[in-house]
């Protein structure tokens, strides 16, 4: 899922939003204002219903946040490098740029985004039970009850067995665990995940025909056909994965790329690098020759011509805490949950504080079409 807007970082982890989530963030404020709280607490004027229905939004935003983090400072902790978490219409991502080693370790990281969600929606009941139902705390107390209920709901929804919902991934580590096999519990908890998609699918339109539920209905059909697609995505990924486990970086990256010192102009980078060479993206240096960011040829071209001569390449550079990085021994793996985000899905491979290699998207596209090749060619001969 694509980020539009970053919101910075937030204990050492990037995070950015996709558009879709403002869509979700404007319905659940228009349902607090004009149905749930009024029903809940009537009696007040329509400019408090917004309030505190725009106010809801945006707190059970920053509870997704809080679920998405707890996955990704968890997993920091357990040695995964972690890009960043963009949150979007079903919630949230937390991009991770390295498999988990062991079972355990991934079951740890999943369980703990549930239980985050299960324990703010205690926290928020608790508090509507201490702010009470008289008559000036009323819209408060429904305001709270709803962020509690509406928590747990996400944790409990969470919880089912079904990819690429945590409760899948739980379920994929327990048979990792009872197997030693990981691609076979991805197999199954990826078809675990479709079977539940398709029952989805099918309640959506039992409620729509039937029941003549439309926006239920739909929303139901929509939500399965999207865990379909995600549990179909985590079934090939394991096989691809299973194709490239012997594959290092070193063996696809491109060596030593041309580097362009960051404080020449975009000008003189435009002349003396990019028309100049064949590719279109640079890695920079600083003055003291230390790696600072890559430079693309999209960041050139958002240049207007006439500044170009008086902005330097450090202005408008993809930072390199922006760019993903990785080391010559690393799994090749690693690199197939990489985003775009700034850098153009480049990949920075760095041995000892030395960049020596890059890696572009069609790099790893090569790879993946090479290997998959010979999947099919194996299967042919074996038939």
């Amino acid at each position: 899922m694509n980020e539009n807007l970053s919101l910075g970082r937030i204990a050492g982890i990037h995070v950015g939003l996709n558009w879709s989530l403002l869509v979700i963030a404007a319905l659940i404020a228009w349902s607090l204002a004009t149905g749930i709280l009024p029903l809940a607490a009537p009696g007040h004027n329509s400019g408090a219903y917004w309030t505190a229905g725009v106010v809801s939004s945006f707190v059970y935003l920053a509870s997704l946040l809080a679920h998405e983090l707890a996955h990704s400072i968890v997993a920091m902790r357990r040695g995964v490098r972690v890009e960043g978490i963009t949150l979007w219409l079903f919630g949230g991502v937390s991009r991770l740029g390295s498999d988990t080693a062991s079972p355990g370790a991934q079951a740890l990281i999943t369980a703990v985004g549930p239980l985050t969600s299960l324990v703010l929606g205690a926290v928020f009941l608790l508090a509507a039970a201490g702010v009470g139902d008289g008559s000036s705390s009323a819209l408060l107390t429904a305001a709270l009850s709803w962020l509690g209920y509406i928590n747990i709901i996400l944790g409990v929804f969470n919880l089912v067995p079904a990819f690429p919902l945590d409760g899948g991934r739980i379920l994929q580590s327990l048979i990792w665990l009872r197997t030693g096999d990981r691609l076979r519990a991805t197999r199954i908890a990826a078809r675990v995940g479709m079977v539940f998609a398709f029952l989805l699918i099918a309640y959506g339109l039992v409620t729509f025909l039937v029941a003549g539920s439309l926006i239920g209905g739909v929303w139901s059909v929509f939500l399965g056909w999207f865990l379909l697609s995600a549990a179909r995505s985590e079934e090939t990924g394991g096989m691809i994965r299973q194709a490239l486990s012997a594959i290092s970086v070193a063996e696809v990256m491109t060596p030593n790329p041309v580097q362009a010192p960051d404080d020449i102009s975009v000008e003189d980078a435009l002349h003396g690098y990019v028309l100049a060479s064949r590719h279109s993206t640079f890695p920079t240096h600083d003055a003291d020759g230390r790696l600072s960011g890559l430079l693309t040829m999209a960041a050139v071209k958002n240049v207007a011509p006439g500044a170009r001569a008086t902005t330097l390449i450090k202005e408008v550079a993809c930072p390199l805490d922006r760019v993903s990085t990785a080391s010559p021994a690393d799994p090749v793996t690693n690199l197939l949950g990489v985003s775009e985000g700034c850098s153009e899905g480049r990949t920075l491979v760095v041995d000892n504080g030395r960049l020596v290699g890059i890696i572009s998207p069609s790099d790893i596209s090569r790879l993946l079409q090479r290997s998959l090749s010979g999947r099919a060619r194996a299967a042919a001969h074996s038939t």
